[in-house]
């Protein structure tokens, strides 16, 4: 085989695994379900769902830009860690749908100030981009986010759905 056909095969092979991968179909959440405590591990980039008990669905997501180590003030780019609860949903966002997280509380509050800086907040689960949801699982190749829970628009409107004002979410390193 030349030199050429080889880097054409080499190239259409990586052209197909992307096409594969974007749009290999993933387990969707039951319509009747209840979300009742979500778990994410950011050094895995997952995020757990659980109902009664029992692991329903893991999501891959993106994180703040500099993913390690709690969130410590407003502009860090780091996802915080602790416990939080689901504290508002957003059906108008600019970035289609959102939960909202509990972030700050008050030991984050208490921590920025001896920083000198704002605590921040507006944390979120969020999906992508208004105008931008084609990019779908793409973007979790990278940590692009202010220091929110970034996933698919497919999988926030699933958990939009799912998962209820008070929901705790368990945020681990």
């Amino acid at each position: 085989m030349t030199t050429r056909k080889t880097i054409w095969l080499i190239l259409f092979l990586l052209f197909s695994g992307v096409i594969l991968y974007y749009f290999y179909p993933e387990h969707k959440l039951p319509d009747n379900i209840q979300i009742d405590q979500l778990v994410v591990y950011k050094s895995k980039r997952q995020l757990l769902a659980y109902s009664d008990g029992q692991l329903v669905k893991m999501y891959t997501i993106s994180l703040g830009g500099q993913p390690t180590g709690h969130k410590e003030f407003e502009g860090d780019k780091k996802t915080p860690e602790g416990h939080y609860y689901i504290n508002a949903k957003n059906p108008n966002s600019g970035y289609h749908k959102n939960l909202g997280i509990s972030y700050p509380n008050q030991e984050d509050i208490n921590k920025a100030k001896q920083l000198g800086q704002p605590a921040g907040g507006d944390v979120k689960i969020h999906a992508l981009q208004n105008g931008r949801g084609f990019i779908g699982k793409f973007h979790r190749w990278t940590d692009w986010t202010l220091g929110c829970i970034a996933v698919t628009n497919e999988e926030v409107d699933e958990l939009y759905r799912s998962v209820k004002v008070g929901t705790p979410i368990d945020i681990k390193p």
